[in-house]
Protein backbone atom coordinates (compact mmCIF):
# COMPACT_ATOMS: atom_id res chain seq x y z
CA UNK A 1 0.00 0.00 0.00
CA UNK A 2 1.70 3.41 -1.24
CA UNK A 3 1.91 6.11 1.39
CA UNK A 4 -0.58 9.12 0.92
CA UNK A 5 0.57 12.08 -1.09
CA UNK A 6 1.87 14.93 0.95
CA UNK A 7 -0.69 17.89 1.77
CA UNK A 8 -0.93 21.46 3.34
CA UNK A 9 -3.73 22.61 5.49
CA UNK A 10 -4.85 24.44 7.85
CA UNK A 11 -3.05 23.99 11.36
CA UNK A 12 -5.59 22.20 14.46
CA UNK A 13 -4.90 22.62 18.14
CA UNK A 14 -4.15 19.22 17.93
CA UNK A 15 -1.08 19.85 15.71
CA UNK A 16 0.75 21.95 18.28
CA UNK A 17 2.92 19.87 20.16
CA UNK A 18 4.52 18.51 17.31
CA UNK A 19 4.61 21.86 15.73
CA UNK A 20 6.74 22.91 18.68
CA UNK A 21 8.96 20.39 18.37
CA UNK A 22 9.53 21.19 14.34
CA UNK A 23 10.19 24.56 15.04
CA UNK A 24 12.83 23.90 17.63
CA UNK A 25 14.74 20.59 15.55
CA UNK A 26 14.66 23.16 12.19
CA UNK A 27 15.85 26.18 14.41
CA UNK A 28 18.83 24.05 15.94
CA UNK A 29 19.96 21.85 12.73
CA UNK A 30 19.48 23.87 9.96
CA UNK A 31 22.20 22.91 7.68
CA UNK A 32 22.33 20.83 4.82
CA UNK A 33 23.25 17.91 6.20
CA UNK A 34 20.39 17.34 8.82
CA UNK A 35 18.10 18.19 6.02
CA UNK A 36 16.02 21.09 8.20
CA UNK A 37 15.76 24.12 6.62
CA UNK A 38 14.31 27.62 8.02
CA UNK A 39 14.33 31.06 7.49
CA UNK A 40 17.49 31.43 9.56
CA UNK A 41 16.87 34.62 11.26
CA UNK A 42 18.70 35.83 12.93
CA UNK A 43 21.26 32.98 13.97
CA UNK A 44 21.23 29.49 15.47
CA UNK A 45 22.28 30.03 18.97
CA UNK A 46 19.98 30.27 21.95
CA UNK A 47 19.80 33.71 23.08
CA UNK A 48 18.46 35.03 19.72
CA UNK A 49 16.86 31.57 17.87
CA UNK A 50 13.80 32.47 15.92
CA UNK A 51 12.22 29.45 18.31
CA UNK A 52 12.76 31.50 21.50
CA UNK A 53 11.93 35.23 19.13
CA UNK A 54 9.06 33.99 17.47
CA UNK A 55 7.70 31.47 20.07
CA UNK A 56 3.85 31.37 19.84
CA UNK A 57 1.81 31.77 23.33
CA UNK A 58 -1.37 30.97 22.48
CA UNK A 59 -2.37 33.90 24.37
CA UNK A 60 -1.01 36.44 21.75
CA UNK A 61 -2.38 34.47 18.59
CA UNK A 62 -4.53 36.31 17.12
CA UNK A 63 -7.54 34.93 14.80
CA UNK A 64 -6.61 36.39 11.85
CA UNK A 65 -3.25 34.82 12.11
CA UNK A 66 -2.50 31.84 10.13
CA UNK A 67 -0.65 28.58 10.52
CA UNK A 68 -0.13 26.07 7.59
CA UNK A 69 1.13 22.34 8.11
CA UNK A 70 2.88 20.10 5.37
CA UNK A 71 1.45 16.84 6.11
CA UNK A 72 2.83 14.10 4.61
CA UNK A 73 1.65 9.74 5.53
CA UNK A 74 0.36 10.93 8.65
CA UNK A 75 3.38 13.16 9.96
CA UNK A 76 4.19 17.10 10.10
CA UNK A 77 6.98 17.82 7.55
CA UNK A 78 6.37 21.77 7.18
CA UNK A 79 5.35 24.90 8.96
CA UNK A 80 4.70 28.39 7.73
CA UNK A 81 3.27 30.89 10.17
CA UNK A 82 2.04 34.44 8.77
CA UNK A 83 0.92 36.95 11.02
CA UNK A 84 -1.23 39.78 9.94
CA UNK A 85 -0.68 44.30 10.52
CA UNK A 86 -4.60 45.23 10.77
CA UNK A 87 -3.70 48.48 10.30
CA UNK A 88 -2.55 48.17 6.57
CA UNK A 89 -3.37 44.91 5.54
CA UNK A 90 -0.12 43.65 5.60
CA UNK A 91 1.28 39.63 6.00
CA UNK A 92 4.63 39.04 7.04
CA UNK A 93 6.07 35.16 7.27
CA UNK A 94 7.05 34.82 10.49
CA UNK A 95 8.02 31.16 10.05
CA UNK A 96 9.17 28.42 7.06
CA UNK A 97 10.31 25.24 8.09
CA UNK A 98 10.35 21.65 6.89
CA UNK A 99 12.82 18.83 7.03
CA UNK A 100 13.83 16.50 4.32
CA UNK A 101 16.64 16.55 2.96
CA UNK A 102 15.62 15.87 -0.92
CA UNK A 103 11.95 17.63 -0.18
CA UNK A 104 12.60 20.63 2.06
CA UNK A 105 12.79 22.86 -0.47
CA UNK A 106 9.40 21.80 -2.32
CA UNK A 107 7.61 21.59 1.06
CA UNK A 108 8.28 25.04 1.81
CA UNK A 109 7.38 26.22 -1.66
CA UNK A 110 3.91 24.65 -1.75
CA UNK A 111 3.68 26.37 1.91
CA UNK A 112 4.58 29.54 0.71
CA UNK A 113 1.99 29.26 -2.79
CA UNK A 114 -0.92 27.77 -0.36
CA UNK A 115 -0.69 30.68 2.15
CA UNK A 116 -0.17 33.11 -0.94
CA UNK A 117 -3.87 32.13 -2.18
CA UNK A 118 -5.18 31.61 1.09
CA UNK A 119 -4.61 35.34 2.92
CA UNK A 120 -4.62 37.14 -0.75
CA UNK A 121 -8.28 35.53 -0.56
CA UNK A 122 -8.71 37.74 2.67
CA UNK A 123 -7.43 41.00 1.42
CA UNK A 124 -3.82 41.17 1.37
CA UNK A 125 -1.66 44.56 0.55
CA UNK A 126 1.73 43.38 0.41
CA UNK A 127 3.31 40.13 2.22
CA UNK A 128 6.95 40.14 4.02
CA UNK A 129 9.43 38.01 4.79
CA UNK A 130 12.92 38.58 6.36
CA UNK A 131 15.67 35.67 5.82
CA UNK A 132 18.75 35.01 6.21
CA UNK A 133 20.40 34.29 2.58
CA UNK A 134 21.62 30.39 2.74
CA UNK A 135 20.06 27.41 2.64
CA UNK A 136 17.74 28.20 -0.86
CA UNK A 137 15.76 30.92 1.33
CA UNK A 138 16.41 34.01 -0.74
CA UNK A 139 15.82 31.69 -4.43
CA UNK A 140 12.69 29.98 -3.00
CA UNK A 141 10.77 33.35 -2.20
CA UNK A 142 11.54 34.87 -5.66
CA UNK A 143 10.39 32.00 -7.17
CA UNK A 144 7.25 32.93 -5.60
CA UNK A 145 7.03 36.43 -6.95
CA UNK A 146 8.70 38.42 -3.99
CA UNK A 147 11.50 41.21 -4.74
CA UNK A 148 14.49 41.80 -2.44
CA UNK A 149 14.34 45.37 -1.44
CA UNK A 150 17.22 45.35 1.29
CA UNK A 151 19.10 43.63 4.07
CA UNK A 152 19.55 44.25 7.72
CA UNK A 153 22.66 44.06 10.35
CA UNK A 154 21.16 41.94 13.23
CA UNK A 155 23.07 43.62 16.31
CA UNK A 156 23.07 42.29 19.53
CA UNK A 157 24.37 43.14 23.07
CA UNK A 158 25.12 40.04 25.56
CA UNK A 159 23.44 40.30 29.09
CA UNK A 160 26.89 40.66 30.43
CA UNK A 161 26.97 44.14 28.85
CA UNK A 162 26.60 46.56 31.74
CA UNK A 163 23.48 49.08 31.00
CA UNK A 164 23.95 52.90 30.53
CA UNK A 165 22.45 55.11 32.93
CA UNK A 166 20.77 58.52 31.57
CA UNK A 167 18.94 60.90 33.50
CA UNK A 168 15.34 62.26 32.14
CA UNK A 169 16.93 65.66 32.36
CA UNK A 170 20.12 64.91 30.49
CA UNK A 171 17.74 63.41 27.72
CA UNK A 172 15.53 66.41 27.58
CA UNK A 173 18.56 68.59 27.54
CA UNK A 174 19.65 66.58 24.43
CA UNK A 175 16.10 67.21 22.98
CA UNK A 176 14.87 64.10 23.47
CA UNK A 177 10.79 63.39 24.13
CA UNK A 178 8.04 60.87 23.65
CA UNK A 179 6.84 61.04 19.91
CA UNK A 180 3.17 63.04 19.81
CA UNK A 181 0.31 62.12 17.29
CA UNK A 182 1.53 65.97 15.74
CA UNK A 183 5.37 64.70 15.07
CA UNK A 184 3.52 62.39 11.66
CA UNK A 185 4.68 64.47 9.25
CA UNK A 186 8.05 65.24 10.54
CA UNK A 187 9.16 61.37 10.94
CA UNK A 188 7.62 61.28 7.66
CA UNK A 189 10.59 64.02 6.11
CA UNK A 190 13.08 61.90 8.54
CA UNK A 191 12.12 58.80 6.85
CA UNK A 192 12.15 60.21 3.61
CA UNK A 193 16.02 61.19 4.07
CA UNK A 194 17.57 58.18 5.57
CA UNK A 195 15.88 55.86 3.06
CA UNK A 196 16.61 55.58 -0.60
CA UNK A 197 13.90 56.54 -2.61
CA UNK A 198 13.22 53.19 -4.49
CA UNK A 199 12.67 51.80 -0.86
CA UNK A 200 10.25 54.40 0.46
CA UNK A 201 7.94 53.79 -2.63
CA UNK A 202 7.96 50.13 -2.03
CA UNK A 203 7.32 50.40 1.94
CA UNK A 204 4.84 52.97 0.78
CA UNK A 205 4.36 54.65 4.21
CA UNK A 206 1.17 57.24 5.17
CA UNK A 207 1.00 60.24 7.68
CA UNK A 208 -1.77 57.96 9.03
CA UNK A 209 0.67 55.13 9.85
CA UNK A 210 3.75 57.82 11.53
CA UNK A 211 0.29 59.10 13.79
CA UNK A 212 0.36 55.57 15.24
CA UNK A 213 4.61 55.35 15.86
CA UNK A 214 3.60 56.53 19.63
CA UNK A 215 1.05 53.62 19.85
CA UNK A 216 2.26 50.19 20.30
CA UNK A 217 3.11 50.93 16.21
CA UNK A 218 5.95 49.17 14.37
CA UNK A 219 6.71 52.05 12.12
CA UNK A 220 9.23 51.96 10.16
CA UNK A 221 9.08 47.93 10.13
CA UNK A 222 12.29 45.87 10.66
CA UNK A 223 13.07 42.13 10.03
CA UNK A 224 12.24 41.56 14.00
CA UNK A 225 8.85 43.49 13.66
CA UNK A 226 7.23 40.54 14.79
CA UNK A 227 8.22 40.08 18.54
CA UNK A 228 7.22 43.53 19.03
CA UNK A 229 3.53 42.27 19.75
CA UNK A 230 5.43 40.15 23.01
CA UNK A 231 7.07 43.98 24.20
CA UNK A 232 6.13 46.78 25.67
CA UNK A 233 6.64 49.45 22.72
CA UNK A 234 7.97 52.85 23.72
CA UNK A 235 8.43 55.76 21.05
CA UNK A 236 11.01 58.65 21.35
CA UNK A 237 12.18 61.80 18.88
CA UNK A 238 15.28 63.66 19.79
CA UNK A 239 15.41 67.32 17.77
CA UNK A 240 18.17 69.80 17.58
CA UNK A 241 17.94 73.64 15.87
CA UNK A 242 17.55 74.41 12.56
CA UNK A 243 17.33 77.31 10.25
CA UNK A 244 13.53 76.83 10.61
CA UNK A 245 13.42 76.12 14.11
CA UNK A 246 13.43 72.19 15.79
CA UNK A 247 13.79 69.39 13.75
CA UNK A 248 13.57 65.86 14.54
CA UNK A 249 16.66 64.13 13.68
CA UNK A 250 16.55 60.66 15.25
CA UNK A 251 13.72 57.75 15.98
CA UNK A 252 13.86 55.55 18.60
CA UNK A 253 11.74 52.64 19.61
CA UNK A 254 11.68 50.85 22.64
CA UNK A 255 10.54 47.41 23.11
CA UNK A 256 10.52 45.72 26.46
CA UNK A 257 10.05 42.05 26.51
CA UNK A 258 7.99 40.65 28.31
CA UNK A 259 8.66 36.62 27.51
CA UNK A 260 11.89 35.21 27.34
CA UNK A 261 13.45 36.84 24.35
CA UNK A 262 15.80 39.67 23.87
CA UNK A 263 14.84 43.49 24.47
CA UNK A 264 14.34 45.81 20.92
CA UNK A 265 15.74 48.68 20.02
CA UNK A 266 15.14 50.05 17.00
CA UNK A 267 16.86 53.56 15.46
CA UNK A 268 16.34 55.79 12.79
CA UNK A 269 18.84 59.13 11.86
CA UNK A 270 19.58 61.21 9.95
CA UNK A 271 23.58 60.26 8.60
CA UNK A 272 24.88 63.53 9.79
CA UNK A 273 23.55 62.92 13.17
CA UNK A 274 25.56 61.26 15.95
CA UNK A 275 22.80 58.85 17.01
CA UNK A 276 25.19 57.58 20.42
CA UNK A 277 23.20 58.92 22.79
CA UNK A 278 19.62 57.97 21.21
CA UNK A 279 20.85 54.24 21.41
CA UNK A 280 22.43 54.90 25.38
CA UNK A 281 18.78 56.58 26.55
CA UNK A 282 17.04 53.51 24.89
CA UNK A 283 18.89 51.32 26.76
CA UNK A 284 18.68 53.28 30.14
CA UNK A 285 15.37 53.29 29.62
CA UNK A 286 15.24 49.25 29.61
CA UNK A 287 17.20 49.08 32.80
CA UNK A 288 14.59 51.47 34.07
CA UNK A 289 11.78 49.31 33.27
CA UNK A 290 12.57 46.16 34.50
CA UNK A 291 13.89 47.11 37.81
CA UNK A 292 17.45 48.56 37.59
CA UNK A 293 19.27 45.56 36.14
CA UNK A 294 18.71 42.86 33.82
CA UNK A 295 17.44 39.66 34.85
CA UNK A 296 15.17 41.32 37.95
CA UNK A 297 11.50 42.18 38.33
CA UNK A 298 10.45 38.65 37.37
CA UNK A 299 12.13 38.76 33.54
CA UNK A 300 14.15 36.24 32.32
CA UNK A 301 16.98 38.16 30.28
CA UNK A 302 18.35 37.36 26.72
CA UNK A 303 19.96 40.39 25.87
CA UNK A 304 19.04 43.62 23.22
CA UNK A 305 19.02 42.94 20.09
CA UNK A 306 18.79 45.84 17.11
CA UNK A 307 18.14 45.33 13.45
CA UNK A 308 19.73 48.50 11.49
CA UNK A 309 19.37 48.51 7.54
CA UNK A 310 22.67 48.69 5.43
CA UNK A 311 21.84 51.90 3.91
CA UNK A 312 21.62 53.36 7.48
CA UNK A 313 25.74 53.29 8.10
CA UNK A 314 27.20 55.07 10.25
CA UNK A 315 24.30 54.04 12.71
CA UNK A 316 25.57 50.70 13.33
CA UNK A 317 29.01 52.50 14.43
CA UNK A 318 26.74 54.08 17.40
CA UNK A 319 25.62 50.34 18.40
CA UNK A 320 28.81 48.79 18.42
CA UNK A 321 30.14 52.07 20.52
CA UNK A 322 27.27 51.20 22.91
CA UNK A 323 28.79 47.25 23.11
CA UNK A 324 26.85 45.69 20.37
CA UNK A 325 28.34 43.19 18.19
CA UNK A 326 26.51 42.31 14.59
CA UNK A 327 25.46 38.70 14.65
CA UNK A 328 23.64 37.94 11.39
CA UNK A 329 22.92 39.94 7.92
CA UNK A 330 19.39 38.78 7.20
CA UNK A 331 17.61 40.10 3.15
CA UNK A 332 14.41 41.68 3.33
CA UNK A 333 11.65 40.68 0.68
CA UNK A 334 8.65 41.71 -0.52
CA UNK A 335 5.20 40.80 -2.55
CA UNK A 336 2.56 43.36 -3.25
CA UNK A 337 -0.83 41.68 -4.05
CA UNK A 338 -2.51 44.56 -5.65
CA UNK A 339 -1.33 45.97 -8.91
CA UNK A 340 0.00 49.54 -8.92
CA UNK A 341 -1.44 52.15 -11.21
CA UNK A 342 -0.15 55.23 -12.27
CA UNK A 343 -2.11 58.11 -10.67
CA UNK A 344 -4.32 60.36 -12.52
CA UNK A 345 -2.63 63.94 -13.31
CA UNK A 346 -3.12 67.23 -15.62
CA UNK A 347 -0.83 68.06 -18.27
CA UNK A 348 -0.51 71.21 -20.34
CA UNK A 349 -2.44 70.71 -23.86
CA UNK A 350 -1.46 73.60 -26.81
CA UNK A 351 -3.97 75.72 -27.75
Amino acid sequence: MSARPGRVRGARLTDLAALGELSRLSHQADDRESGMRSLGLPVSRSQVSVFRLFRMPLGAFRPSDQLFVYEEDGRLAGLARVERDPQRDEWTIVELDAVGIQEAGDIRLRLVQHLLRDVARRGAVRFHVACADAGGNVELFMQAGFIPYGQEHVLYQAPEVPLPKVTPEEAAREGIRPVLPIDALALSRLYSQVTPAPVARLEAYRLADWERSGQQAATPRSSLAPILRFAEVESYVQERAGAHGDEVVGLLQVGVAREEQPHYLRVMARPDFDATLLVRYGLSLIGERTGGSRGRGGRHDQGVIAPVRTYEAPLDRCFEECGFTNVATVTLLMKEALVRVADPALVPVPR
